[in-house]
């Protein structure tokens, strides 16, 4: 019998505890897969014709490509989300005033609050 106050050896016999420890673990969560299995999800429809919608952050995107097609579908989906983006960004370097409220920064909040509103209506209207 070992004294409580004695060190123990790692190896071999905290490692045989740890060891051991996580075997059990593994069991439980293969017991727990075999016994709830996960679900397979929604059912493919394989006579439905295929229609791709990209994620949720790029649905604005989409819906601007409905408005913009054929040949210039490179301008509704490149140029103009381009252009917003670096205005976005430029926002600092282009509004250089001391005040930090919105009342003085006119047009960095309308600018900032139109490209937003701009995003929200475009992914709104591509989920309806």
């Amino acid at each position: 019998m070992m004294n409580p106050d004695s060190e123990q050896q790692f190896f071999p016999n905290a490692f045989f505890e740890i060891t051991i420890v996580i075997l059990f673990a593994v069991e439980a969560v293969l017991i727990l897969a075999v016994l709830f299995p996960a679900e397979i999800g929604r059912e493919i429809n394989f006579s439905a014709q295929y229609s791709p919608r990209p994620e949720w952050y790029f649905l604005f995107l989409y819906e601007l490509t409905k408005y913009f097609p054929g040949r210039w579908t490179f301008v509704g989906a490149v140029l103009l989300p381009g252009f917003a983006f670096s205005v976005l960004l430029m926002a600092p370097f282009l509004d250089r005033g001391p005040d930090i409220s919105l009342r003085k920064r006119k047009a960095a909040a309308i600018t900032g609050f139109g490209l937003l509103t701009a995003v929200l209506v475009l992914t709104i209207l591509s989920l309806l």
